[in-house]
């Protein structure tokens, strides 16, 4: 029996109050990933940070009339240490979009400092905090986070996750178009990783078992590669960032339900993952139960078909040169 997403039984035992800061929060997902998180009624305190603007969405924000507050930062007067000072969960959508005919790797030059620069100081301004990872390329990015969060002797595995919501979002939609159904009803797991053929839904285990050949192939294209739709019909200005600020808001409120003690709390998350280590794949994503401490269960794949069998290995293949990249980059750009 699959569990579900996100189910939500509230225990009264923990606190249900947190500082919740967005490090990139002008930008194109951080804006509307702000708003979304000025919406959920756990966040007390939102932390908004940018190098430029910040103050002024936070300002915009702040008049939303939900019990919190908010503060914007800038780069000036230690802004991004008071923006992480205490925060509970750190939400990192910054860096540079991808252009038509870009890949999540060729972001990879760009986002890979700003990536470093942030998780250094996160390491030394929230080092308790769960830290999630928007940024692309993700099965790169985290790597680098766990680098800089060793090298500070801060890292907790439990507590750091890669952001692939938006995989699992796109194949609920993009499934019941298939089927015909409510996509609210269509719940499939995502495993691998989160840029295309590492991305695998696992369309065996929702009531769709048996889709024709050529329509089940076309689907998983279009999950694996959904990013692409989005960027050529923006015409080059910009991919997925509302769709992304939405996935990245719903899984900040997954893991802000499990630091509360709510029960039976599952994403999938790309995360340090025993899974697969033995192969040398570091990380994975998988559903993992959240809680108080944050990973409190990493699950299985559970059965496969062939097919789903052969991506995850293709996955993996790729995976461990992502991975490896990351941790490269934080050897030779400390």
């Amino acid at each position: 029996m699959l569990t579900k997403f996100a189910t939500r039984h509230f225990s009264s035992t923990a606190s249900t109050a947190y500082k919740v800061s967005v490090l990139g929060a002008a930008g194109g997902i951080g804006q509307p990933l702000s708003l979304l998180m000025k919406l959920n009624h756990k966040v007390t305190q939102l932390s908004l940070y940018d190098l430029r603007l910040g103050a002024g969405v936070a300002t915009d924000i702040s008049h939303i009339p939900t019990n919190s507050t908010v503060t914007g930062f800038g780069p000036e007067d230690n802004g991004l240490a008071k923006a992480l000072d205490g925060a509970d969960v750190v939400l990192i959508p910054a860096g540079v979009p991808r252009k038509p005919g870009m890949t999540r790797d060729d972001l990879f030059n760009t986002n890979a400092s700003i990536v470093r620069d942030l998780a250094k100081a996160a390491a030394d301004h929230s080092p308790n905090a769960a830290i999630l990872v928007i940024s692309n390329p993700v099965n790169s990015t985290v790597p680098i986070v766990a680098e800089v969060l060793k090298a500070k002797g801060v890292y907790n595995p439990k507590k750091l996750f890669g952001v692939t919501t938006l995989d699992v979002l796109r194949s609920s939609r993009f499934l019941s178009e298939v089927a015909k159904t409510n996509p609210v009803h269509e719940i499939v797991p995502v495993v691998g990783g989160h840029s295309g053929i590492t991305i695998v839904p696992l369309i065996s285990q929702t009531n769709h078992k048996n889709l024709p050949k050529e329509t089940y192939d076309a689907l998983v294209h279009r999950i694996q590669f959904g990013g692409d739709e989005v960027v050529q019909a923006k015409g080059g200005a910009g991919s997925a960032t509302l769709s992304m600020a939405q996935a990245g808001a719903r899984f900040a409120g997954a893991v802000l339900n499990g630091l509360a003690g709510e029960q039976d709390i599952v994403e999938c998350s790309f995360v340090d993952s025993p899974l697969y280590k033995s192969e040398g794949v570091e990380f994975f994503s998988s559903k993992v139960t959240l809680g108080v401490d944050g990973v409190k269960q990493i699950h299985g794949l559970g059965n496969l078909t062939n097919a789903e069998e052969e991506m995850v290995n293709t996955a993996k293949e790729t995976l461990i040169k992502n991975i490896e990249k990351g941790v490269n980059f934080v050897k030779q750009n400390p």
